[in-house]
């Protein structure tokens, strides 16, 4: 099936910025457009109109970046019918509108095309893009020293940067969380915090101690000139970053602090410097109260918590997809996921638990 539904992609891409007709699309595959149209659905978890919404909106970024061409130009070459319409999907979307993001370019999560594979094979990380992260660490160190922490979202990338020993001399950490998962509590780290947060996850306190704040000492007890945060650009690492933003705004942070976009089946990245200032107050009204702040935010944390929101959601496009391919293995399944929902950055063991959750619902 997934080689069907890759024809259809690839039809799809193609006519990207032409007026799209599910029975021409139906007609040049050679089923009718109800069977295209349902088969689309169930291998990628969402309907055509959106894959091509959402593609279309990420190519606008690339070519607001180039001075030459026009706005309204860019909003008829994606199908939009006037520049206020393709605006407002803009800000939707991303958080800003197209005039700012063309003023002041910030990261954003990408929506490459899906390529759907039939093993399935799970993802390694590839270390190609090692020597562009040599050359960030090489200007930070030589301008801070030793007086600089990175911060790495979780355990995985923080011992795949250890073994390529890209941190040099400076100190690095783990941030061993999940706060997209649970409720929370501020002050963070505090000792209502810990325990609430090691309920959530179904451990002890001495266990989440063991794996999240012992590992982040440096940052609770060191003083640092400079902090990098290395997070990707899903919904998981934003919620994460966040979560560090507003704890550098809880103890009154200093210093200078550059967000690193990475991407952790690539390492390519991108490099931010953030202003501390609204974080907490994000933190609070996304965390823990779940309403959508008012603050801007640069795109890529906006996005995140669009997603998060609808993480929360009981019937999401995951939840919905795992109930339609309860069928497959658990690997079989979890290879899927991880496949075609990679903007959600979920791990296995988040997987694993509504897809128990969910085969528990329907036994009963």
């Amino acid at each position: 099936m997934n080689n069907i539904v890759q024809e259809m992609i690839d039809w799809i891409e193609r006519h990207l910025s032409e007026g799209f007709s599910l029975e021409q699309l139906g007609k040049d595959m050679g089923y009718s457009p109800y069977y295209c149209s349902f088969k689309f659905h169930q291998a990628t978890g969402m309907t055509i109109k959106k894959y091509r919404s959402l593609r279309k909106i990420y190519l606008s970024t690339t070519a607001l970046k180039d001075p030459q061409k026009k706005i309204i130009d860019i909003a008829f070459h994606y199908g939009f019918s006037s520049q206020e319409s393709f605006s407002r999907a803009f800000k939707r979307y991303f958080g800003i509108s197209p005039n700012d993001y063309r003023k002041s370019p910030k990261p954003l999560q990408t929506f490459v095309k899906l390529r759907l594979q039939d093993d399935g094979g799970w993802l390694t990380m590839d270390i190609s893009q090692k020597l562009k992260i040599e050359v960030l660490q090489e200007k930070i160190n030589a301008q801070y020293d030793q007086k600089l922490l990175n911060v790495l979202n979780g355990q995985m990338m923080y011992e795949e940067f250890a073994k390529q020993q890209l941190m040099g001399n400076s100190d690095y950490v783990p941030f061993n969380e999940a706060m997209c998962a649970n409720p929370t509590i501020s002050p963070i780290f505090s000792e209502e915090f810990n325990k609430l947060r090691a309920i959530g996850h179904e451990v002890s306190l001495q266990q989440y101690e063991q794996v999240t704040l012992n590992p982040l000492k440096p940052l609770l007890t060191n003083d640092y000139e400079c902090i990098v945060l290395w997070f990707g650009d899903d919904m998981f690492c934003q919620m994460n970053l966040l979560t560090v933003l507003a704890f550098l705004e809880q103890q009154s942070y200093q210093g200078k602090v550059y967000y690193y976009m990475v991407k952790e089946m690539t390492y390519e990245v991108e490099e931010t410097e953030i202003e501390l200032g609204p974080y907490g107050e994000v933190y609070q009204e996304v965390l823990m109260h779940h309403r959508l702040p008012k603050t801007t935010l640069i795109p890529v944390m906006y996005q995140g918590i669009q997603l998060f929101f609808s993480y929360l959601n009981e019937e999401n496009e995951i939840t919905v997809y795992i109930k339609k391919h309860l069928h497959l293995s658990q690997n079989d399944l979890l290879k899927q996921l991880f496949s075609l929902f990679p903007h959600y950055g979920l791990g296995d063991r988040q997987y694993i638990k509504i897809i128990e959750k969910i085969k528990k619902e329907y036994s009963e």
